[in-house]
């Protein structure tokens, strides 16, 4: 692809970006269908979102239990830092970037497959004939849902990867329940905890915008709705990956 020809998808992009956000506000009038596609977002990713979390948990305990155990000089006192590291690496990091990734991988393409097929079965230019907003009707609620559901989605990644880590230690570890409920709670500060959940708000947006252009855009048959589903899984994964880093340091400069 030439360098004017990327300049015009990143112009194309830019301005379909902007106008969803407008249209973000109107699907909140269209409760029916943002609704229905919060539970398709949700429920679709939810089982894959918890067994993550759990392998998550399980594998961080691991790792961190080794580390410490491993490390010279550190005793049996050191442990009790154990559940305070598993609970900020999961909350501020493994939750958030895992729920992105999972939705934008599932979610992302749903959505060009869905919008792709509708374009090329003409029901969106069916709904342009008729004087409807396709931006309002279809983008909007979609890209609303995403927003609403990857919060959620982390908070319940989260639960479960905490979970996880807390029932290995009371398998296989020393230290007691309270011992590992108050270190947990020790180190992880609302503070912390939520602009971590809420920046995955940005994931869905972008995630959802993603999905809904190449799905748009999509042209050529059947062999376009594919190529639109794997364009915008990934697009989002990319963008999830790059407005993390963004969004961290923005995090940090702020609180």
């Amino acid at each position: 692809m030439k360098p004017l020809d990327w300049l015009e998808q990143l112009g194309q992009f830019s301005y379909f970006t902007s106008r969803c956000f407008a249209a973000l506000f109107a699907a909140f009038l269209n409760p029916r269908e943002t609704i229905r596609q919060f539970y398709r977002v949700l429920i679709g990713a939810l089982p894959i979102a918890l067994l993550a979390g759990l392998a998550i948990g399980l594998v961080l305990w691991m790792h961190l239990r080794g580390v410490i155990v491993r490390t010279p000089g550190a005793g049996p006192s050191a442990l009790a830092y154990l559940p305070t590291a598993v609970a900020l690496a999961v909350t501020l990091e493994f939750a958030p970037i895992g729920a992105g990734l999972i939705v934008a991988g599932r979610t992302g393409a749903s959505l060009g497959a869905e919008l792709g097929s509708m374009r090329l079965t003409e029901q969106i230019d069916a709904l342009e004939v008729m004087g409807l907003s396709t931006l309002r009707q279809l983008v909007g609620p979609r890209v609303l849902a995403c927003v609403l559901t990857l919060p959620l989605l982390t908070v319940f990644m989260a639960v479960m990867a905490i979970g996880g880590a807390f029932a290995a230690e009371m398998i296989a570890g020393s230290l007691t329940s309270l011992q590992y409920e108050t270190s947990t709670w020790a180190g992880l500060r609302i503070e912390d905890a939520v602009p971590a959940i809420l920046k995955t708000s940005v994931f869905g947006f972008l995630i959802g915008v993603s999905g809904c252009y190449f799905g748009m855009k999509a042209h050529g048959g059947t062999e376009g709705v594919g190529h639109a589903s794997t364009r915008g899984v990934e697009l989002s994964t990319l963008l999830v990956l790059v407005s993390n880093v963004l969004l961290v340091r923005i995090i940090q400069l702020v609180v």
